[in-house]
This record gives C-alpha cells, sequence and structure tokens, in this order.
C-alpha cells in the first residue's frame, strides 16, 4: 500500500517563561530543535520534517544546519495553531505534532502514533500514553495522566491523578503519562484549530481536552517512550548528559 504524504512539524516558539531560547540551546554543538529534528527524521513513516518557528534567531541558527524552517506567526497562543499554520501550505494528508523540547523524541513512538491513521479512515486524531512507574509522577501537575476505554479511546486528560484509587493501590500500576505527541488529519486539525477554547480545556490548561469536548474520538497508543522534556537549564544538562553518553556509546 502506498503511503499518504506525511509531514511532521515541530513548532520552536523562541519565548519560555521558565527558559527563553531554549530551543536553540547547545546540545553536543547542535541547537536543540535539531536534535528533535534528528529524531524525527529516523521515523519510518514521516515524508517531511520541518520546524514552525515565530523568531528569526531560530531559523539563523538553523539555517547553517540545512535544516528547513518556517516563520510563523508570532502571536499563536499554541503549539497546535502554530502546526495549522504550516499545515494549510502543505498538501500532506498526515500532519504531526512533534514537541520542539524533547530532544530524545523517540522516532518509534512517532510511527505507533500515525499507525491508526493508516489503519482506520474514521480515526482523525492519534497520540501516545506510558504506564507511571515513578510513584511521584502520579500528583506530579506537570506530568499530564490520561484514562482510555476499552476500546483504546481517550476518556479524558487531566493534570491530576486519575483514575482515583479509592481502596488503596492495586497490585499493578493504572495510572498513564500522556505523551505530547499527535497525529492529526489535515482536514481535521485545520478545523480542530478553528474550534472555540472550551471549558475544560481552560481549566486544566490542557488543548487537547477541546477536541473531546467538542464530541472528537482521541485513538492513545502505548509505548514504553519516557517522555523527557526540556522546560529549564537543570533539564537541558540532564538530556545533554543522556546525549553525550548515547554518542559516546555509537562509537
Amino acid at each position: 500500500m502506498e503511503l499518504p504524504k506525511i509531514m511532521a512539524v515541530i513548532p520552536a516558539r523562541y519565548g519560555s517563561s521558565r527558559f527563553p531560547g531554549k530551543v536553540i540551546a547547545p546540545i553536543a554543538g547542535r541547537p536543540l530543535v535539531a536534535h528533535v529534528y534528528d529524531q524525527a527524521r529516523k521515523s519510518k513513516l514521516v515524508s517531511d520534517v520541518v520546524i514552525a518557528t515565530d523568531d528569526v534567531r531560530v531559523r539563523d541558527a538553523l539555517e547553517p544546519l540545512g535544516i528547513p524552517s518556517v516563520m510563523t506567526r508570532p502571536d499563536h497562543p499554541s503549539g497546535t495553531d502554530r502546526i495549522a499554520e504550516v499545515a494549510r501550505q502543505t498538501d500532506a494528508a498526515i500532519v504531526v505534532n512533534v514537541q520542539g523540547d524533547e530532544p530524545l523524541i523517540d522516532p518509534h513512538t512517532i510511527d505507533a502514533a500515525i499507525q491508526p491513521l493508516l489503519e482506520d479512515p474514521d480515526v482523525s486524531i492519534a497520540t501516545a500514553r506510558r504506564r507511571i512507574t515513578n510513584p511521584e509522577d502520579i500528583d506530579n501537575p506537570n506530568v499530564v495522566k490520561v484514562v482510555c476505554g476499552l476500546n483504546g479511546r481517550a476518556l479524558y486528560f487531566s493534570r491530576c491523578p486519575i483514575p482515583h484509587v479509592r481502596d488503596g493501590q492495586p497490585a499493578l500500576p493504572c495510572h498513564w503519562q500522556h505523551i505530547g505527541l499527535y497525529a492529526y488529519r489535515r482536514a481535521f486539525l485545520l478545523a480542530y484549530a478553528a474550534m472555540p477554547v472550551t471549558p475544560l480545556e481552560e481549566l486544566e490548561k490542557l488543548e487537547q481536552l477541546r477536541a473531546l469536548e467538542h464530541g472528537h474520538a482521541i485513538v492513545v497508543v502505548d509505548t514504553d517512550y519516557q517522555s523527557i522534556g526540556v522546560d529549564t537549564p537543570e533539564d537541558l544538562d540532564r538530556v545533554a548528559k543522556l546525549i553525550a553518553e548515547s554518542l559516546r556509546g555509537a562509537r
């Protein structure tokens, strides 16, 4: 079967409340977002990878490396809106939102999130989850949790511990971390970005709730990938050490 055109778009906003300019912070001699690009290029299903930015400093850092970037409006309220601006300019049938602050993103997880859209024409959006094994993550509001139905569709996303275990902890872990990676059909992405913000989305500050509140199903695939985003200089040091170790191991 011939694959449709699949584009991965990496939103790379320069501004960050906790770590301005983090997307071009150096790791092993390359900007952080360049490592995200390298990982996305390893996907077996993605046809093209492009970085969507709002700042010439990001574009200028990537240009000498031959990494394609697209300048987008600076006033987008979310990464989804930035992705949608790029999607309007492409004929890709599927668009993947790869977070710009995860330089260790797993290419196999990218492919796993795309697969439901290839297998079922009725699937418009898919994402991923990982079983939580660290008890501290359950109560951490920065670790987004997801619960799913028996059909693998998301029931809810929350910063709170879900599900609530009433009678003590079960023998096996039952909490799942949401991995912020999304595969969209292009037409759905454009419609989704135009939907009004919803009450639960506003309360939780989780834009994926907009799709659920408007009645759209989100397919969730399982992965072993442990998401490591860079939100602070300390996170950058941690990821830089992991990348340095992997580079030494590859020699």
